[in-house]
């Protein structure tokens, strides 16, 4: 629950201006800024600001890849997975020790790569001593399968995920949401990679192999000793932001093209990301895969939860470049310098980005229209989705399977300037339009996390295919779902 000191503060970061997304998808800011905090206003600034108490030397640690997991087992359609989820160490900063949740006892946990028209079952063993939820975001699965945030793991329990992967390849994350603990267990490092590869994707010739690579962001408060510092809803102390798992590394690349695949894994910051000095990249894909043709920009935006891949061509640079990966919204050099790309040798590269990537969503005629409204309320200081807080018993909405929906979500949250994050499980969506403007290029493609900025309203069309059940749709700072901003809807 929001507090009254920082309802006042909200208002009052309302004031000095709050961050929009336009309809191309670029960063603004409504009015020039008094303080730094560019990002994710309105949470926990009630606290003093302090951040870690420890620094890392700036690309002094080579940036890890995730390890890849190979299934168990396999059979002529499916592919079988055993992880598990215990407590575990990590040296994140170099010389320290770090208490971690983890996959398989890493942070972060490894990758898992599918295959479209493969199903992978996933069983997951929870050793800790508290229960977990494995969502596997982005995903279309059944509802038993879905990774409910009340359909729980119990310590030293497990369960069995199947995930038909019938869907369009694309780069997709699993993580815990156990009501109430998930913005703590991902703080804390339950998330991991899954990368659904489609073999129609081999035929367009884009990077691959060890040039195709995931890279997750997030942020974190850090301690002398090396421990994180978990607070619900502090922001602004998490200022350390880690690239794989790491405080600002640097990765060897060769002069060729590379596929760098962007998750934002953090609970509530944004990133608006930016290459040396402004060189050009091309986005490819989002959430839910490749866009229709490649988008041509210098500046990503990445929201919590929302996924970029993005092309970029290191043979435009001499050998010995070095070429850092800047966030624009990051406030101290920790959170703004986030990694550094060093050109280092040349290789052959016959590699290419096709003029066209993916047909455009196309999706029936809409059969419903849904309103959706996402706020704080001022009196109960809680944050709410159509005025209500997420009860389990409550079905808040009702969806006939098959059916083509509009949804039209509103942020109510003016007076405050909070942005939200708005992300629907089971479906992939098309984005409509931002305030009646057509998106931009970069949300031309499938989503299924889209930010709402204060006072916006964006639409989206979905088709609630093939699986019956209960599943959710809320915000995607994870801290404000876990305060309630969540709400369940019914597939009949």
């Amino acid at each position: 629950m929001v507090s009254r000191r920082r309802l006042i503060e909200l208002g009052g970061l309302a004031a000095g201006g709050a961050l929009l997304v336009s309809s191309s998808g670029t960063a603004t800011s409504a009015a020039p800024s008094t303080h730094h905090d560019h990002v994710i206003p309105g949470h926990r600034h009630d606290l003093p600001f302090v951040g870690s108490a420890v620094a890392a030397t700036p690309f002094s640690v080579e940036m890890p890849l995730p390890s890849t997991i190979a299934p168990t087992k396999s059979d002529s359609d499916t592919d079988y997975y055993y992880l598990h989820m215990r407590r575990t160490t990590a040296e994140i900063i170099p010389g320290l020790t770090t208490p971690v949740l983890g996959f398989n006892g890493s942070f972060i946990g490894p990758t898992i790569r599918a295959r479209t028209g493969r199903t992978a079952v996933v069983v997951q063993t929870n050793m800790l001593d508290e229960p977990t939820a494995v969502h596997l975001h982005g995903a279309h699965a059944p509802a038993a399968s879905d990774g409910h945030p009340m359909d729980l793991i119990q310590p030293g329990s497990q369960k069995t995920y199947i995930y038909p992967n019938r869907q369009r390849g694309a780069t997709l994350w699993y993580h815990d949401h156990a009501h109430h603990m998930e913005a703590e267990h991902v703080y804390r490092g339950l998330a991991g990679l899954y990368l659904l590869e489609d073999p129609a994707e081999a035929q367009l010739g884009l990077p691959n192999g060890q040039f195709d690579v995931p890279i997750m962001l997030r942020d974190a408060q850090f301690a002398a000793d090396g421990s994180m510092i978990w607070t619900l809803g502090d922001f602004q102390n998490r200022n350390t932001v880690l690239v794989n798992g790491r405080p600002q590394p640097y990765l060897r690349v060769a002069a060729r093209k590379y596929r760098l695949r962007l998750v934002n894994a953090s609970n509530l910051r944004a990133y608006q990301l930016r290459l040396g000095n402004g060189e050009e990249v091309v986005q490819i894909a989002s959430d839910g895969g490749l866009l229709p043709a490649p988008y041509r920009t210098d500046t990503i935006p990445l929201w919590p939860g929302e996924r970029v891949e993005v092309v970029v061509d290191f043979s435009k640079f001499p050998i010995g470049t070095q070429l850092v990966l800047e966030n624009t919204y990051g406030d101290q050099d920790s959170n703004r310098s986030l990694m550094r790309f060093d050109v280092t040798w040349s290789a052959t590269d016959d590699s290419t980005v096709p003029a066209q990537l993916a047909p455009a969503p196309e999706l029936p005629p809409a059969t419903y229209y849904r309103t959706i409204s996402l706020g704080l309320n001022p009196a109960t200081f809680q944050f709410q989705i159509d005025g209500k807080s997420f009860d389990p018993n409550r079905v808040d909405a009702y969806v006939r399977r098959g059916a083509t929906e509009i949804w039209q979500v509103t942020n109510l949250d003016t007076a405050f300037g909070i942005p939200h994050d708005f992300h629907i499980h089971l479906v992939q969506f098309k984005v409509l339009d931002r305030n009646g403007a057509p998106p931009g290029p970069g949300e031309s493609g499938w989503k299924d996390t889209v930010v709402v900025n204060p006072g916006e309203t964006v639409r989206l069309q979905a088709t609630f295919a093939d699986y019956k059940g209960r599943f959710v749709y809320h915000c995607h700072l994870i801290d404000h779902s876990s305060e309630g901003m969540m709400a369940q809807m019914e597939v009949l």
